[in-house]
């Protein structure tokens, strides 16, 4: 099958499936007298593994390892726990850190009286605290400057 049913069968793009080859996570495709990529049912057995991999939020580097072992028929089931097992680390920091950026905005527009005036807590918020000048729109209820 060429390049858009590979991806049409698999959930990944074209142009993913060129960058995983380009990049050297999937073998090179197999090629038409002509020059079109080809593509085999193992090939697109693989795409959907990296699709479904990245819809768990592993990276293209764990992926890759992932591929390995999953190519890797003796393989130890505790090296692929153990990779999983760090992605659930890493996205219980990352919702630890989505929870903090959530409580903060929510601090803000709580703060911000939503009307006419210029006033925004939320603006000067992101303006940070390094800056040197505070424009006049800045200065009144609501700002501890």
């Amino acid at each position: 099958m060429n390049i858009g049913e590979a991806a049409k069968h698999s959930g990944v793009s074209a142009k993913m499936i060129r960058y995983y080859e380009q990049t050297g996570l999937i073998p090179s495709a197999g090629r038409t007298a002509s020059g079109y990529r080809t593509y085999t049912g193992t090939d697109v057995q693989m795409l959907r593994f990296i699709r479904r991999a990245r819809d768990l939020g592993f990276q293209v580097e764990a992926i890759g390892e992932l591929l390995a072992l999953w190519r890797d028929r003796s393989r130890h089931s505790a090296d692929v726990k153990q990779l999983a097992q760090a992605q659930i680390a890493g996205l219980r920091r990352k919702i630890v850190e989505m929870e903090s950026m959530v409580a903060t905005l929510d601090h803000l527009a709580q703060g911000c009286s939503g009307d006419d005036r210029p006033d925004c807590p939320i603006l000067a918020d992101l303006e940070g605290e390094e800056s040197l000048v505070a424009p006049a729109c800045h200065s009144g209820p609501g700002f501890n400057r």
